[in-house]
């Protein structure tokens, strides 16, 4: 008679077991998965902080050239006779500037640009 009162209580020791293991198995699932949440909002918010900076710069620098480039044109309009024609001598500077970027320089800012943001999100 021992025998299948041995044969019941290992079985619920195994039952026991698996289910201490598919609980355990649950809540690795759940950890990880937590853990994949944190990482992604960490690198979202080293990205958006990384950016801030960034575009407070930007905007001041661009400001500055928006200033520098009217007071640039006044002075050329002044000298010129006109004052809309530096305002033209400004806008053909541009225009030059932005063809010769967009044949020799266009590859080589897509790549630092994409370089820049991939060692952002894989930091």
């Amino acid at each position: 008679m021992p025998q299948p009162e041995l044969k019941m209580k290992d079985m619920e020791d195994k039952a026991d077991l698996i289910e201490t293991l598919f609980d355990r198995a649950t809540e690795y699932g759940k950890t990880s998965i937590e853990l994949v949440k944190l990482k992604a909002l960490d690198k979202t918010a080293d990205i958006v902080s990384s950016f801030v900076p960034l575009s407070v710069v930007i905007l001041l620098v661009a400001s500055f050239l928006l200033f520098l480039n009217l007071g640039l044109a006044l002075w050329l309009g002044e000298i010129l006779g006109k004052p809309f024609y530096g305002f033209f001598v400004v806008a053909a500077f541009y225009v030059i500037t932005g063809i010769v970027i967009h044949f020799f320089m266009h590859r080589w800012i897509k790549k630092l640009a994409g370089n820049y943001f991939i060692k952002h999100v894989l930091k």
